[in-house]
């Protein structure tokens, strides 16, 4: 059986953007009629599309449509979630793991939820300090959790590729809230993610 792609595209977002990023690339000195190159643009374009898919889906239906009544209140915790995001000043990607974190409240989430969540905001052009808190707070103001901690650790190739060509360097976000504020509750989650 052939193989058969399942995405979908706007074809008139596809249409619209493939020719500017044909123009992109002759503006750049390339020729767009070369065998390499002919089906570059409308890649480029469909790739966009999926990368920024973000913008189109709901975090909070996706928590809601896997909540359930339980009575366990204890830490909650997944972590190494993979990330990847497109940071919006370069439109250069950075990537990492975000940990996850909640107390629950009366209700539990689906676990395959919280990586959706990461997907749904990570797949918009993003700084990594807003993710950080829009996950946060999706969770926090969704679930109404005891409370909910979340860390980013992220490789950015906006300094890794150029600026400062810093090859090695990590970044780490974090946001708290609820039981998460208090010191020991933070050190058991961050002892847990070991960190």
């Amino acid at each position: 059986m052939p193989y058969k792609n399942f995405e979908e595209y706007n074809m008139q977002v596809t249409d619209d953007v493939k020719d500017r990023y044909k123009s992109i690339i002759q503006d750049l000195g390339e020729n767009t009629e070369r065998e390499g190159l002919v089906k570059t643009p409308e890649r480029a374009a469909k790739a966009m599309q999926f990368l920024t898919q973000g913008y189109n889906q709901d975090p909070v239906e996706i928590l809601k449509s896997a909540m359930f009544k339980e009575s366990y209140n204890e830490m909650v915790i997944v972590k190494d979630i993979e990330l990847y995001s497109l940071c919006e000043h370069h439109i250069l990607p950075f990537f990492g793991k975000v940990h996850i974190a909640y107390i629950p409240n009366g209700y539990i989430v689906g676990l395959s939820k919280l990586p959706r969540i990461v997907d749904v905001f990570a797949r918009r052009l993003q700084v990594q300090e807003r993710l950080t808190e829009q996950i946060l707070d999706c969770i926090n103001d969704t679930l109404r959790p005891q409370g909910v901690a979340v860390v980013i650790e992220a490789s950015h190739m906006c300094m890794m590729m150029r600026g400062v060509q810093k090859q090695n360097s990590i970044t780490t976000t974090s946001g708290f809230r609820g039981q998460f504020e208090k010191i020991e509750t933070r050190n058991e989650f961050l002892k847990l993610i070991g960190k």
